[in-house]
């Protein structure tokens, strides 16, 4: 008996890391997804919410590329950072564990549903 107790939470815990990185993958479509589908799983929340964060920074780089002094010069470095960013949420996501990812979990933890 205590087999499947174990197998049931082991297959718990890879649904919800599997849906914390498709949050932080897709970015807001992840946060979406996570809000319908599994707003009950701190866990898949603590990550949806790191997606939003940086589905905003994207936005925010994309406006900052479009002004004529910035745009090229800040633009690809916004973007390399944005992306190293992004990938480290994608690690943390898919850990098991809330590790706190820098600058977007500090944005994140404002964040209340």
């Amino acid at each position: 008996m205590p087999k499947k107790s174990v197998k049931k939470t082991s297959s718990k815990k890879s649904e919800s890391k599997t849906f914390a990185w498709l949050a932080t993958f897709l970015t807001i479509i992840g946060f979406i997804i996570a809000l319908i589908v599994k707003r009950d799983d701190e866990y898949v929340m603590y990550y949806a919410k790191q997606g939003l964060v940086l589905f905003i920074g994207q936005i925010i780089i994309a406006f900052v590329s479009s002004t004529p002094l910035f745009g090229n010069i800040i633009e690809p470095l916004l973007w390399v950072f944005w992306f190293v960013l992004w990938l480290i949420a994608w690690i943390n996501a898919l850990s098991g564990e809330k590790k706190e990812t820098w600058l977007v979990q500090d944005i994140a933890k404002k964040i209340k549903l």
